[in-house]
């Protein structure tokens, strides 16, 4: 696998060997999202306080925008990032900022082989694992989905990065849906084609819109990140019958 950098307007880009992004960093502001699907992924701090979450399991290092914003933005956070090949890492150092520091740990690992053998809970599990092809392996399976469900804590949440391109996104859903017993949910798919999926241990995680936009001006004063417009796109969905939000 080739591992090549470009930058465009002040945009620096992962690629794995093809113009296929796999990540980007704005370079005046290292530690912001700047693509759609990551912040997104962020959705999950919106049900919990500032202080959430404590320990973190990224699997899938890419150019370490979320793992950035979040040892910047939650200070409390441990983040346990599992990469299968070393020289994202390396390029996630040399050219994205990727700090060095003892928050942050790194394994060369299969993410599912790791998720296996874990012996801890996280509070927050991030998975955004592609090779070049755009594959996701196992890591897009039903054994994977339930052994991330054995390792969320009892008020933890799950944060996929799907592709709605694929034809097997609405079969990627239904495993989700069939690991966590129907609690679990799909954005539709942002401009590039990602899609972002929520899943959570029952009882699941709820607020009201008027909780989660307050949540979001909190966050948006906090950290820079804006996530009016996912709570947009949340309004229309099925997930906030009645005006409550829950998985």
């Amino acid at each position: 696998m080739n591992i090549d950098i470009s930058e465009e307007a002040g945009v620096r880009y992962l690629h794995f060997g093809s113009s296929w992004i796999q990540g980007a960093m704005r370079i005046a502001r290292p530690y912001a999202l700047e693509l759609d699907y990551t912040r997104e992924m962020m959705t999950p701090l919106l049900l919990h306080e500032p202080d959430w979450p404590r320990r973190v399991l990224q699997i899938g290092l890419g150019a370490a925008s979320v793992t950035k914003f979040l040892w910047r933005y939650r200070p409390h956070a441990r983040i346990t990032v599992v990469e299968i090949e070393p020289r994202v890492t390396a390029a996630a150092r040399q050219f994205f900022k990727l700090p060095d520091d003892d928050r942050i740990t790194i394994h060369h690992a299969d993410g599912a082989d790791f998720l296996v053998a874990a012996k801890h809970d996280y509070d927050l599990i991030l998975v955004d694992g592609f090779d070049a092809d755009a594959r996701t392996g196992r890591l897009d399976t039903l054994p994977f989905y339930l052994d991330c469900r054995a390792r969320l804590a009892e008020d933890g949440l799950l944060s996929v990065n799907l592709l709605s391109r694929r034809k097997d996104f609405r079969q990627s859903v239904k495993r989700l849906e069939g690991a966590f017993d129907g609690h679990a949910m799909a954005f539709s798919s942002c401009d590039s084609g990602n899609a972002i999926a929520l899943a959570a241990n029952p009882p699941a995680p709820c607020a009201t819109l008027a909780e989660l936009k307050g949540a979001a001006t909190q966050l948006k004063r906090d950290t820079g990140l804006n996530l009016q417009p996912t709570l947009t796109r949340l309004a229309q969905s099925r997930h906030l019958a009645g005006g409550l939000f829950a998985l």
